[in-house]
């Protein structure tokens, strides 16, 4: 029975759970050997119920696509523990298995129980990206994949540690499928001290205010998310919202795939159903029904933002998914891609809310993490993979123009820097930096997205798994569509060439000098662009933001050869427009 809690001591138990879970995504960002989780941050932490596996808390660091999908990851631990015996003092548990704790192959789940007095109390767990875990393509970004078995290692549950004994074998296991052993070793030592110390940390929690004080919280912090939920979507005008939009294509066949949503609000509940959407498809954009509901759950955290950040966000939330759907994916079908399709669920829930909620959404970000693979062997024969995403522009939202620049909605990560790329890997970049009239034109602009452009310093092989290439970013409330992707590279005669998938490919050949040209998405804008302040347009032309010609094109803003606003000219180009 839920126990109603002060809720001063609740705040307070609910920073410091929260702040147990930082320093475990802290110490796995410091101990990690692999640039894509110390210095993207491309892991999370959280605490699960023991039970159910139910969300009870996240930290504010990590992703929290993964906190979502890491409640069914619990729950495949769970099965286990049913199967083989009751988890013990001192076990780690370790799988990678996207079809039961989500995403793709290389994020890696360790799940420890936490006891109190030998009694099973919760579960703790850590995720993180690997960087190699075998497969086709270095980085295991295989837009050809038409298999799992061609994306990388698939490792069930399994205990990792047996009563606090660790397990050589399974080590010895994984670090034989990777191209990179030691950052294995160096990644899975990392969760496993990050492990450590959230069940110090809340076995001193327990001791200072006693396990039915802490979970007396956890039970609070559920039932008043779901209250705030409930409160928020009664506020929404009932009826039925339908969104559609589509990716690019599968990597295998050249065929747009659609992403349909109808959201459905009556009264305090909401019904989200992906009907229409496309079908499993052969390549690895297909999604687990636990990687989809992950990414409604961020989704709507977006949109309502107040809300704490456990299972009863998605308490009064119905969800279907069609058997068939690619939202729906059952082995071996490929995952690899997973971030693009629930970057696009993702949007057609921001416009499909937009419709119901203006003043709650936001346009759409950029749409693709482009995960770009480069590799190569070094003099003395040993591999060099190097694997990063790139950043572009978010969407404008009721507030203000969106973030230019910005990591993907589904997380917390950040870019890798520059300098650590260079340093670490043959690559040198002649150009970094934002990309002119690439944010959605709005009363409130997208977000730019980026140019990069790199060269590499030995011969290698590369591998894009991309999206947007064809559908633009939509704008909302009238704004207007940001960017699309474009990449380019340069082949063995010295022409830069475009992808035939337009934003996936495998075995670019990669000369001496070559070069790779990324030029991510810019955000959708919000709002009538011709509506937006001309004295904001002028300073985004100032800015290098929006050129000339756009600034008088979609915002209706004409600017002399001084550098200031014709303000008869502008007042002709709008009254046109609104004419």
């Amino acid at each position: 029975m839920t126990q109603t809690m002060n809720p001063v001591l609740l705040s307070v138990l609910r920073g410091r759970l929260e702040q147990i879970a930082d320093e475990m995504d802290a110490t796995l960002f410091r101990a990690a050997f692999n640039p894509i989780i110390a210095e993207a941050h491309d892991a999370s932490h959280g605490f699960y119920a023991p039970h159910t596996g139910d969300t009870l808390v996240q930290g504010k660091s990590g992703l929290p696509v993964f906190v979502g999908a890491m409640a069914f990851a619990v729950r495949a631990v769970i099965d286990y523990t049913k199967k083989h015996g009751a988890a013990q003092r001192g076990d780690v548990f370790i799988f990678n298995d996207p079809y039961e704790g989500g995403t793709h192959l290389n994020d890696f789940k360790l799940v420890q129980p936490v006891f109190h007095n030998d009694r099973l109390f919760c579960y703790m767990a850590s995720v993180a990206h690997w960087h190699d875990v075998g497969g086709n393509v270095p980085g295991n970004y295989n837009p050809s994949a038409t298999e799992s078995f061609q994306e990388g290692i698939r490792i069930p549950v399994v205990k990792l540690v047996e009563a606090g004994v660790f397990r050589q074998d399974i080590m010895d296991i994984l670090s034989a499928n990777s191209r990179l052993p030691l950052s294995v070793y160096g990644d899975l030592n990392g969760q496993r001290a990050a492990l450590s110390l959230g069940d110090m940390r809340m076995a001193d929690l327990i001791d200072r205010y006693g396990a039915p004080t802490i979970q007396a919280a956890f039970d609070e912090l559920r039932t008043r998310a779901a209250q705030q939920m409930r409160a928020h979507i009664a506020a929404l005008p009932d009826g039925v919202y339908t969104v559609e939009d589509f990716l690019d294509n599968d990597g295998i066949s050249d065929t747009p795939l659609k992403i349909r949503v109808s959201i459905e609000i009556s009264g305090e509940n909401l019904t989200l159903d992906f009907a229409g959407t496309a079908p499993a498809c052969a390549g690895p954009v297909n999604i687990s029904r636990a990687t989809t509901q992950a990414s409604i759950y961020v989704a709507l955290k977006h949109i309502f933002r107040d809300v704490a950040a456990n299972a009863g966000v998605l308490d009064p939330v119905t969800i279907k998914i069609p058997d068939t759907s690619l939202l729906n994916a059952h082995a071996p079908r490929p995952v690899g891609g997973y971030t693009e399709t629930i970057l696009r669920v993702i949007d057609v829930i921001f416009v499909a809310l937009s419709k119901a909620a203006p003043e709650k959404s936001n346009g759409c970000a950029y749409g693709t993490i482009n995960a770009l693979s480069i590799a190569g062997r070094k003099p003395d024969g040993s591999r060099w993979v190097m694997f990063s995403f790139f950043g572009g522009g978010h969407g404008g939202n009721p507030v203000g123009d969106g973030l230019s620049h910005g990591n993907a909605p589904i997380s917390m990560a950040t870019i890798p820097p520059v300098e650590i790329l260079e340093s670490r890997y043959p690559v040198i970049f002649n150009q970094w930096g934002l990309r002119t009239d690439s944010g959605g034109p709005g009363a409130h602009r997208g977000g730019l997205g980026a140019i990069y452009e790199m060269e590499v310093l030995d011969e290698a092989e590369g591998f894009l798994f991309g999206e947007r290439g064809k559908y633009p970013p939509p704008g909302v409330v009238g704004g207007q569509p940001g960017s699309r992707n474009v990449f380019q590279y340069e082949n063995r005669q010295g022409q830069m060439t475009t992808p035939e998938m337009v934003s996936k490919m495998t075995g670019m050949d990669l000369k001496t000098g070559a070069r790779v040209r990324l030029e991510s998405p810019g955000g959708g804008g919000y709002g009538d662009p011709m509506t937006r302040d001309p004295v904001a347009v002028l300073n985004d032309v100032k800015a290098g933001f929006v050129s000339l010609a756009a600034a008088r094109t979609h915002y209706g803003v004409a600017i002399d050869d001084n550098n200031e606003i014709d303000r008869t000219t502008t007042k002709i180009l709008r009254s046109g427009a609104q004419n």
